[in-house]
């Protein structure tokens, strides 16, 4: 056979592994799951309510879709109950640090005794830690929608995010998915918001679209109820990596 018909199948061959998410870095799928990404989901750092919504949250596939790193200096906005903070802290090891902005429960995440994790409260204009280093990254896990119900001026949140971001540096945002078009709408009524508001906002600030995720997707959810009124049923998330 000449060579270069045999090479064809190989490529074929290449092609469906790529396209399969064996590579890619928005699939964010269990291929690129790290043996470090496992030891820091197994921690006992993390507690038996974080640990209950891991089906749901899917830790591995957050921390790849973040491209998590030992040693990361890292920033998780809106902390609620700490368990991405704490996740992150374990991810980046006892050489990186981790701050919690605005924990729901500040006395409970310090009682953890994380050494490298350090819970602080800051207003949304300005979220960001004291006397921090340049981060690595920023995390805003399901609160984007929450933060769009306050007061706060997000453009000049946004410019602050990017300001504490190392040149190549990275912001995630996850958020429960509402209708395409439909804006800020449905970030009181139905605690959602539309993917490509927050494009828009973030992007306005200076960062890039690096990619997005499917990872939390569920094409089932007709995006018209709360999700914490689904009774069980999947409900619809987006995920996005903006990069400085």
């Amino acid at each position: 056979m000449p060579t270069s018909l045999r090479v064809v199948p190989l490529l074929a061959a290449l092609s469906i592994s790529l396209l399969a998410g064996g590579v890619p870095a928005h699939a964010g799928g269990q291929a690129q799951t790290a043996p470090e990404w496992q030891a820091a989901i197994a921690s006992p750092l993390r507690t038996d309510d974080d640990r209950k919504a891991d089906d749901k949250r899917k830790p591995a596939e957050f921390l790849a879709f973040a491209q998590v790193k030992p040693g990361m200096k890292a920033l998780d906005i809106s902390a609620g109950g700490g368990s991405t903070a704490t996740l992150l802290a374990a991810a980046v090891g006892s050489k990186g640090e981790v701050w919690a902005q605005n924990a729901m429960e500040n006395a409970k995440l310090d009682a953890r005794k994380v050494p490298n994790l350090h819970s602080f409260v800051a207003g949304f204009d300005n979220p960001l830690p004291p006397h921090a280093p340049a981060l690595d990254l920023i995390t805003i896990n399901m609160s984007y929608h929450d933060i769009a119900n306050t007061p706060a001026n997000r453009d000049a949140m946004n410019k602050r995010l990017y300001d504490a971001l190392k040149p190549g540096g990275k912001l995630v945002i996850i958020d429960n998915a509402a209708k395409k078009g439909s804006g800020l709408s449905a970030t009181r009524t139905l605690h959602r918001i539309d993917e490509d508001s927050v494009v828009q906002e973030v992007t306005r600030a200076g960062f890039k679209l690096d990619t997005s995720s499917g990872y939390l997707r569920a094409p089932s959810d007709p995006r018209e109820q709360p999700f914490f009124e689904m009774k069980g049923a999947p409900d619809d998330k987006f995920a996005l990596r903006f990069v400085k």
